[in-house]
């Protein structure tokens, strides 16, 4: 049977859906989607939507990362991305969801706030992505990424100025909250369930943030976080109104 994943190395569900196969065992194939070309790419492929993590899996295409985790979970059950325990399973897909709808959106829209707003981000960007003739690909694509900004997330906001200070101001009880996850033995490290790779992922994308490595770090769930998902690539430079970042100050330890 042929696996094949559809992904982005940039995108934090995407590094979800890969973690996943790769602790069950499956042997996969592994597509790589031009960033800003998905829905393009994905129709082509005979996808419905047009968004990454995209599994072809036994005649079936399947989006999204939970959609993921869950076919995965039926057709090989082990090590399982669920617990068997109804109550602690409950809590392992609320928390799932949660990191889906609320914690997964911050990253991906600050990313496409800097990438729209500012220039010198978005040539490192596509340089980082090895496209062809960095400066005038970076002015081409553009209109693309000003297209996103419109995109309303499941929490209700946009990569605006007023989403950004938003989701900043947000952050730190957010990542308050991952920890306590961890510490109720909600997200389980040995193996990791179908929440802890929801959440570690994109905390683990946060902490590659220059602007705010400084308050991922001082949070326990960075290092799980950085161990699950290694496979980001260099810190992504500072780009935030250093304003905007007073939420997010990590106070100095003496």
């Amino acid at each position: 049977m042929t696996v094949v994943l559809y992904w982005m190395s940039i995108s934090h569900p995407s590094q979800v859906a890969r973690k996943m196969l790769e602790l069950k065992g499956v042997e996969y194939e592994l597509v790589d989607v031009v960033p800003l070309n998905q829905r393009i790419h994905l129709r082509l492929a005979g996808f419905s939507g047009g968004t990454v993590p995209a599994l072809k899996l036994a005649g079936k295409r399947i989006q999204g990362s939970r959609r993921i985790a869950r076919a995965l979970d039926e057709r090989w059950p082990e090590p399982p991305l669920f617990p068997a325990d109804p109550a602690l399973c409950a809590r392992v897909e609320e928390a799932e969801r949660w990191g889906e709808e609320e914690l997964q959106p911050i990253p991906r829209r600050l990313f496409r706030y800097g990438v729209a707003r500012n220039p010198e981000l978005r040539q490192w960007v596509v340089r980082a992505q090895h496209l062809p003739i960095p400066a005038l690909t970076a002015q081409a694509i553009r209109p693309a990424v000003e297209w996103y900004l419109r995109t309303v997330e499941a929490d209700g906001r946009r990569a605006s100025e007023a989403g950004v200070r938003a989701d900043l101001a947000a952050l730190p009880a957010l990542l308050d909250h991952v920890d306590r996850l961890m510490g109720d033995g909600t997200l389980t490290l040995d193996p990791p369930n179908a929440a802890t790779l929801q959440i570690m992922a994109s905390v683990s994308l946060l902490g590659r943030f220059v602007d705010l490595a400084g308050l991922v770090a001082s949070h326990a769930c960075a290092e799980p976080a950085r161990e699950l998902f290694p496979r980001f690539r260099a810190g992504l430079p500072p780009f935030l109104d250093p304003e905007w970042l007073e939420p997010v100050r990590v106070a100095p330890t003496t």
